[in-house]
C-alpha cells in the first residue's frame, strides 16, 4: 500500500509537478493534493492509487514496503531516460535562474 509521505516524496525526487503527475496518471490534480496532506496508508479507489503508482514507477520511482520500519521510496539504479531529461532540465533551470 501507498502512503501519503511515499506519494511526496516519489514526486519530489522526481522533481514533477502535481499538474505534471495529474497528465501521467490521469488522477485529477485536487485528488493528487488531497492525498498527498494525508500521513499514513492512503485512503483512495484501488484504480486512483494504482494509476499513481504506475505512473511513478515508470519514471523509475521504486516503492520499498514497511519491512519492520518505515516504507520508503527510491530511484532506480539506472533510471528511465525520462527521469534523467526532467532532472537535467531541472538543473539547467537552476543554472539560469543562479545567471540573474
Amino acid at each position: 500500500m501507498l502512503t501519503g509521505e511515499q506519494l511526496r516524496a516519489a514526486r519530489a525526487m522526481l522533481k514533477v509537478e502535481q499538474g505534471e503527475l495529474s497528465e501521467l496518471s490521469g488522477v485529477s490534480v485536487e485528488t493528487i493534493k488531497r492525498l498527498e496532506r494525508m500521513d499514513g496508508l492512503l485512503s483512495a479507489n484501488s484504480k486512483t492509487l494504482d494509476a499513481l503508482q504506475r505512473a511513478l514507477e515508470a519514471d523509475g520511482v521504486v516503492f520499498l514496503p514497511e519491512n519492520g520500519g518505515l516504507a520508503g521510496t527510491r530511484l532506480r539504479r539506472d533510471p528511465p531516460a525520462n527521469i534523467r531529461t526532467r532532472i537535467a532540465r531541472g538543473r539547467k533551470v537552476e543554472q539560469k535562474d543562479g545567471e540573474r
